[in-house]
């Protein structure tokens, strides 16, 4: 059982920064790549970024140029750093974690964390 808990959301001016972090206790966490999704009021879950064990990356073309996702593995944490922000972004971000090869939709997630960024 792996337990995750985000923060670092909050109210931000369009073209500001915010880091979201996601701690990961329980579990292994080098079996697990991680991920950030974000879901607007009336709107899909939308896949950002994701980061293997080994450092491998993906991007959406939502978030390729503004946000970099990373991990400290000797700490067992994920992050988002989001740059360029647009009221658009304007989301709750979650992380979660699948293992191996896994479906996103079978692994474990955040509560989450409100992003505002006002125009």
């Amino acid at each position: 059982q792996v337990h995750l808990v985000e923060s670092g959301g909050g109210l931000v001016q369009a073209g500001g920064s915010l880091r979201l972090s996601c701690a990961a206790s329980g579990g292994t966490f080098s079996e697990y790549r991680m991920g950030w999704f974000r879901q607007a009021p009336g709107k899909v879950r939308e896949i950002l970024a994701t980061i293997t064990w080994s450092g491998r990356l993906y991007y959406s073309d939502s978030a390729k140029g503004r946000f970099t996702v990373s991990r400290d593995n000797a700490k067992f944490t994920a992050s988002l750093q989001m740059n360029s922000l647009k009221p658009e972004d304007t989301a709750v971000y979650y992380c979660a974690a699948a293992q191996g090869t896994s479906n996103w939709d079978s692994g474990y997630w955040g509560q989450g964390t409100q992003v505002t960024v006002s125009s």
